[in-house]
């Protein structure tokens, strides 16, 4: 088995975000990591976020910092990874592209506790950077520039101290004084030797400066000193002339400024007056703005409230540090300020934001503490309350949809759709959500009208070649054309010059801003000054079809003739050329004008003869045929266009790409050769039932394309692969591209009698999502495959049952249960602003939930009582004709160790045909946890703790028929097939089972060799299984064909060998087929088809909210082909955080017979010397290539 790994959806999760000037100075950009992934987003005009480029650098990204060389216009990345590596990056605006500037090894790659890359500070001037490990090793790099302005680092310098533990490091602002670091270290070195503990519990915390003597080229400990034991985090306070230097060092329930011969200056953080007294407030992320008059900080607390922190200070003296309560937002893991007046929040789990500044915390009435007002007491200090409010400083102005993290997933075509759809469980706590997700991109209706009549077609126009907007939009009618003018409403208009009692075939703004009309007696050339020029079809002919662009118009007429025209200087229409056609014309195109060309050289004619043709449109070629190309069946729609992957439209470097629409549904891309016209390199690919109508839209800028069948496609450039992506959209008739102030790229659309105008919002997402939202941290989820439902397992530690809600009680008759907060937006928006209530450890709050797939509506939600949560939950018939939920619960479930104080298994019937739950019977379980459940002949196998055990139904509770206690750990997932039972153990990887009914009695006869920490299990077959681990590793194991036909074919079914196993284990041991390191924790395993009549795939989703696919080979050709591709990128295109490819996707295992795709992906946006090159080295060409990679990505989905 070969399989293909392609990364369907990258991760949504942040792990670290930074502010920054990137592609030039005064551009507003933020730099996220998504775990293995580096994004660059940029805010528009209207303050929605865009992606300006995605970079997978095959590594995790442990820490990034940004800074600018004195006297540089755009800012540098330094980038901490597992890599050993210290990297800096710069952004190349020209190609869209990170470029490696520096790499430099200083240690072992992986994440290890004494290698440094978990943190990462610079000198503010941007003269050197420290990378530190957690433990032990700090280096310092000076940063400088060659004479060509190419930044250059010296030889790493140490600061290394053993037995050190780091919590933070930051970079001091010392003006153009030397560099200093700060670092909070923890020196263990006296409790590493003392066993009784007590050194450990009088460990000090100590806040360190390292001064870098730029004239010495050393690193040396100018200064340390005791600080708070609760510190964890540091603010660099500005320095030189813009302030008084030194740091903010941030404790629990304080923050301190501290500074070398500087007092210390304490203030108290603003705590909750419902917070519990018991817990502290720790500052988790903050942001700094910094002006040259005033400076402030905003941190953020691990309940999500935001403090406003000042200074006031004479010269290099502080006086005063005053905190101030902000607003209250989800917790989040990196706050930046821009400077623009926005704030962006990468949150911890959910949905992450920009907001807008709409006030700076002045506010009298809000609560504030200061260090000159701390009042120490007996207890300790004084502490301040506050009650947290709704927004008043902040306004969200856009949200970056983020499913972090996906805890289960499921694959079904529960709508009756062309493909199935995707339902992920995510969030956590009030954040959580049902997801929807359907292959696609989402399409916001921006307005809909009703039309008189039925439409035929739609375009826009504007007004002057000049306009940025589009000022009319005309309708054609079976008999007649109305023009609406687009203004702040919609409305009919006269004053276009459009002839309207005839239908329209053909409209278009030539460059002399004069407008064209084409209908079929003639066309209607309306000036500028309003002068109309009428060209009539000579005889009783009539136009059938035609094409322009700003400067040429062709047009076919029943029959066989083509006739062309050009617009002269003089603003002319003039017939230029004449020619018959051996078939009549069903379709033709002319692409835009290149830059710096006076005419586009080609026409492409699509004929009923099932054939496309490319005309010369050269002055003195007379209209010679160029190329022909023989088609599968006729053309209904022809488009042309220029690639992007030279950056502009109509580059002359750029390729040139002919589109067909066939009448079977298929979509042709063909590539034209720019000087002959010779056609070459065609794909195809099926998109519906109805044959593609193509047009043209915008997108990013760029001229892309809208193809309209049985449902609409968008296809654009995204750097260097051109896409073909559905939209998640009913099927349109007719649509033009459309441009206004609320909607700078949208498309105007006719279907069904109205008018509608449309934008697609995600573009460059795989997949559209809607979302409902949850009461509790989604755990498992079911589908139901009879009544086409989801069942949704949710629970919360420490959180309060709905039942005890007080707040939500007032009002309420006494007994009565409050209504879950999910059915009240307005109230769980507060929720999720201000965090659920919280509980007392060891209180869980559970509920299990009915869905209906097709609008996410909730039928049915129960809470369970007795303190109980849910640990797992199947359908199992049970010897009935419908299925029961049989649900794994723990009372008062505590982990560290794992225990409980009882197990129960609930049995659950469906009644009011599947849309409620009504409990059976509820069975006290021995054990231990029910980790896992599973129907089985009429039966029930539950893992309970390391036991396996098989219960049948009774009238009054489950009885118990069989066990088997000799599994090593805690069963997490059980799959049956046939006779045979495969189990999953939490931490020693699959064992297969074989039940014998005779005899009752169940035993081991193969299992894993190597101990795995399972997440998620897929059985694929009689004897293989699918796996993910804890660690990011996927494999599929198998039970040697041999073994498996001995095990079927022992008379005793291998019950004797099974007593005589190898090393305590099992006779017979599985062989992994297959290994790979994905990088993120995998949720969920999933078989489907993700195109109609398509191969099954395997689909997983991750923590860090990634949706991947494993597709299988079909042939040894494809694997040659693909291992060898692989194998040029690992050596021509190395990772960009340093880390080598092929021990990245060998962490843990040796990679074994899998292709990693989103490397050959990259193959796309390399330099087009090195595409070349690879390709000749594999006896291929470029465009070869690239079609293979587009075939296999379309085959999966």
């Amino acid at each position: 088995m070969y399989l293909y790994n392609l990364t369907l959806s990258r991760a949504t999760g942040i792990q670290c975000a930074a502010y920054g000037n990137f592609s030039g100075a005064k551009a507003q950009e933020l730099l996220v990591s998504r775990g293995k992934v580096l994004e660059l987003l940029r805010p528009n005009e209207s303050g929605k976020l865009q992606t300006v480029l995605t970079h997978e650098v095959f590594g995790c990204i442990r820490s990034l910092a940004v800074f600018r060389m004195t006297g540089a216009p755009t800012d540098h990345i330094l980038v901490g990874s597992d890599s050993g590596r210290i990297v800096l990056l710069k952004y190349n605006k020209e190609r869209n592209a990170f470029q490696k500037v520096h790499q430099e090894t200083y240690g072992k790659s992986g994440c290890r506790r004494v290698v440094p890359g978990q943190f990462v500070a610079v000198d503010p001037k941007g003269r050197a950077c420290m990378i530190a490990a957690v433990e032990k090793q700090k280096f310092v790099y000076i940063l400088n520039r060659d004479p060509q302005a190419n930044v250059t680092i010296s030889s790493p310098l140490e600061a290394h101290k053993s037995h050190n533990l780091v919590f933070s490091v930051c970079g001091l602002d010392c003006g153009f004084d030397n560099p200093i670091f700060a670092a909070i270290e923890l020196d263990y070195s006296d409790a590493d030797q003392d066993p009784t503990g007590e050194a450990a519990s009088v460990a000090q915390k100590h806040l360190t400066f390292y001064e870098l003597d730029l004239g010495l080229n050393t690193v040396v400990r100018k200064w340390s000193d005791p600080v708070d034991n609760g510190a964890n985090l540091l603010i660099a306070v500005p320095g030189g002339a813009d302030g008084p230097g030194g740091v903010l060092v941030c404790a629990d329930n304080f923050i301190i400024y501290k500074n070398q011969d500087h007092a210390e200056i304490r203030a108290v953080i603003p705590r909750r007056n419902d917070l519990a007294g018991d817990r502290s407030v720790l500052i988790v992320s903050y942001a700094t703005h910094k002006k040259k008059a005033y400076s402030f900080f905003l941190v953020q607390s691990e309940y999500g409230d935001i403090y406003k922190v000042t200074l006031e200070y004479d010269g290099d003296v502080v006086r005063e540090v005053k905190i101030k309560y902000f607003d209250t937002l989800p917790p989040a893991v990196s706050i930046c300020v821009l400077k623009t007046g926005f704030l962006f929040t990468a949150a911890e789990f959910g949905n992450h934001a920009l907001y807008q500044f709409v006030g700076t915390g002045e506010d009298e009435d809000d609560v504030e503490s200061s260090s000159s007002t701390l009042v120490q007491t007996e207890d300790g200090y004084q502490a301040v309350f506050f009650d947290p409010r709704p927004l008043k400083n902040l306004l969200l102005i856009d949200e970056v949809t983020s499913l972090m993290p996906i805890t289960d997933l499921k694959v079904a075509n529960l709508l009756n759709e062309e493909i199935p759809q995707l339902y992920a469980a995510c969030g956590r706590g009030p954040r959580s959500t049902l997801a929807l997700l359907r292959p696609g991109m989402t399409v916001m209706e921006l307005a809909v009208s009703p039309l008189p009549g039925q439409p035929t077609a739609v375009w826009t126009l504007k007004r002057s070649i000049t306009d940025e907007f589009d000022t009319f939009i005309v309708v054609s009618f079976v008999n007649a054309t109305l023009v609406f003018s687009i203004g702040e409403e919609v409305k009919e208009t006269n004053e276009s010059g459009f002839l309207g009692t005839v239908p329209t075939l053909h409209a278009q703004l030539l460059s002399d801003s004069s407008m064209l009309q084409i209908y079929p007696g003639g066309l209607r050339h309306i000036r500028p000054d309003r002068r109309i020029n009428e060209w009539k079809v000579p005889g009783r002919r009539t136009i059938k079809c035609a094409a322009s662009n700003e400067r040429q118009v062709a047009i076919s007429l029943q029959g066989t003739e083509i006739i062309y025209f050009e617009l002269d200087q003089m603003g002319q229409l003039l017939e230029i050329e004449k020619k018959e056609m051996s078939e009549d014309v069903s379709a033709m195109d002319i692409a835009p004008i290149p830059e710096g060309r006076q005419r586009c050289r080609f026409l492409a004619v699509g004929s009923y003869d099932q054939s496309m043709r490319i005309i010369s449109l050269d002055p003195g070629d007379n209209l010679k045929i160029l190329s022909t190309q023989a088609l599968p069946s006729n053309p209904e729609s022809v488009l042309m266009l220029y690639s992007s992957s030279s950056g502009s439209e109509g580059n002359a470097e750029g390729g040139l790409f002919l589109h067909t629409g066939l009448s079977n549904g298929i979509l042709m891309r063909t590539e034209v050769d720019r000087v002959n016209g010779a056609l070459s390199d065609t794909r195809s690919r099926f998109l519906g039932t109805r044959s593609p109508k193509l047009f043209t839209t915008s997108v990013r800028g760029q001229r892309s394309m809208l193809a309209l069948s049985s449902r609409p496609w968008l296809g654009f450039s995204d750097q260097g692969r051109f896409n073909i992506t559905p939209l998640s959209y009913e099927a349109l008739d007719h649509a033009a591209g459309f441009a206004s102030d609320q909607c700078p790229e949208g498309f105007v659309a006719v279907v069904k009698g109205t008018l509608r105008i449309l934008a697609v919002d995600n573009v460059g997402e795989t997949f559209n999502t809607s979302v409902c939202r949850l009461r509790y941290t989604p755990r498992k989820l079911l589908v139901h495959p009879g009544y086409k439902t989801l069942i949704v397992a949710e629970a919360d530690h420490a959180a309060i049952p709905l039942a005890e809600r007080e707040d939500l009680a007032g009002g309420l008759p006494e007994g009565q249960v409050p209504t879950g907060l999910e059915f009240d937006e307005d109230a769980a928006a507060i929720e999720e602003q201000f965090g659920a209530r919280r509980g007392q450890p060891g209180q869980w709050a559970a509920a299990l939930r009915v869905v209906n797939p097709a609008d996410l509506g909730t039928l049915f939600v129960t809470e369970l009582d007795n303190n109980e949560t849910i640990i797992s939950m199947c359908l199992a018939p049970l010897g009935a004709s419908e299925p029961f939920l049989v649900v794994g619960t723990a009372q008062k479930l505590t982990y560290f160790p794992t225990d409980c104080e009882a197990a129960y298994l609930r049995v659950y019937k469906f009644v009011d045909t599947g849309r409620r739950l009504e409990l059976v019977h509820k069975t006290p379980v021995d054990g231990g946890l029910p980790g896992a459940l599973c129907a089985f002949k009429d039966r029930l196998l539950s893992g309970l703790g390391a036991t396996l055990r098989i219960y049948e139904l009774g009238k009054k509770k489950l009885l118990r028929k069989c066990e088997y206690k000799k599994l090593p750990h805690h069963i997490m997932s059980i799959s049956v097939s046939g006779s045979r039972i495969y189990v999953g153990d939490a931490q020693e990887s699959f064992h297969y089972l074989k039940y014998i009914k005779s005899e009752n009695l169940l035993y081991i006869f193969a299992d894993d060799q190597a101990p795995r920490y399972l997440t998620t299990t897929l059985p694929l077959d009689y004897d293989t299984m699918a796996g993910a681990d804890k660690f990011g590793n996927v494999f599929v194991t198998r039970l040697a064909p041999e073994l498996s036909a001995q095990v079927e074919e022992d008379p005793t079914g291998g019950r004797m060998a099974a007593t005589s196993g190898k090393l305590n284990g099992a006779p017979h041991k599985l062989e992994d087929i297959v290994q790979f390191h994905v990088g993120d924790t995998i949720t969920s395993l999933q078989r489907a088809a993700m195109q109609p009549g398509g191969q099954e795939v395997i689909i997983y989703s991750t923590v860090s909210g990634s949706i991947g696919a494993l597709y299988p080979f079909n042939s040894r050709d494809e694997v040659d082909f693909f291992s060898h591709l692989e194998m040029h990128m690992r050596q021509d295109h190395a990772p960009l955080c340093g880390r080598d490819h092929l021990a990245f996707r060998s962490a843990y295992f040796p990679v074994k017979d899998v292709i990693d795709g989103d490397l050959c992906s990259q193959f796309a946006s390399i330099p087009a010397a090195k595409q070349k090159s690879i390709a000749e080295s594999m006896e291929s060409t470029v465009g070869q290539v690239l079609k293979k990679l587009e075939d296999i990505r379309n085959a999966i989905i």
